[in-house]
C-alpha cells in the first residue's frame, strides 16, 4: 500500500520535525522560528545579501539543532530531508510534485561522525537552470549538522535528489517516497 507508506512517513516526518524542535529547548533563549508566509522578509547577513532569484539565501540564518541517533540509513536519510526542508522554508515546498520539473540535481552527501559534512559530489547535473545545482549544494550546507552517524555502517554517505519547481524551490526526493 504505497499512500499508507508515504502517509506514515509524513507524519513520522512530522513526530521527528515537532520532537527535534522540542528537544531543542535549553534554558538558553534561541530567535522565534517564523513560519514561510507574508510578512516581512528576513533581514539578510552582511556578507551574503539575499536577492529574490536565490530563495536559498533568503533561507533563516539560524540553525536548528542536530537530531539525536538514528537506526537506519532510511531514518537518517528521511531527518536529513526533513531538516532541509525546515532550514529552508522560503527556498522548498513540501506539497506534490508538479509534473513538469524545473531541474533535478542529484548530490552524494559525505557527512563526519558528528553530522557535519565533509564532502559533496554531484552525481546528476541538471539539463536546464544549472544554477539549481548550487542552491541544492548550499541548501546541503546551511542544513548541517545533520546528526551523529557513528552507529551507522560506513561509509557514512547518503543521495538526495532534489525536485525543483518553476520558482526555484526545492522538494527533497526522499519526502515524496
Amino acid at each position: 500500500m504505497p499512500g499508507a507508506v508515504g502517509s506514515r512517513r509524513w507524519a513520522w516526518f512530522r513526530m521527528v520535525t515537532v520532537g527535534g524542535l522540542l528537544a531543542g529547548c535549553s534554558s538558553s533563549p534561541l530567535p522565534p522560528w517564523r513560519p514561510a508566509g507574508p510578512g516581512p522578509a528576513p533581514a539578510a547577513p552582511p556578507s551574503a545579501p539575499a536577492t529574490p532569484a536565490d530563495p536559498v539565501a533568503a533561507a533563516p540564518t539560524t540553525a536548528l539543532r542536530p537530531l539525536g541517533e538514528v537506526r537506519s540509513w532510511a531514518d537518517y536519510r528521511l531527518r536529513a530531508a526533513g531538516r532541509l526542508v525546515a532550514m529552508h522554508p522560503q527556498g522548498s515546498y513540501t506539497g506534490p510534485v508538479p509534473e513538469v520539473l524545473l531541474a533535478i540535481p542529484v548530490l552524494e552527501v559525505e557527512v563526519n561522525a558528528d553530522g557535519s559534512v565533509r564532502r559533496i559530489e554531484v552525481l546528476r547535473r541538471p539539463g536546464q537552470a544549472p544554477e539549481t545545482l548550487q542552491l541544492a549544494i548550499d541548501a546541503v550546507r546551511r542544513a548541517a549538522p545533520y546528526g551523529p552517524v557513528g552507529r551507522l555502517p560506513r561509509p557514512w554517505k547518503f543521495t538526495e535528489t532534489f525536485l525543483f519547481d518553476d520558482q526555484r524551490r526545492f522538494k527533497p526526493r526522499t519526502l515524496d517516497d
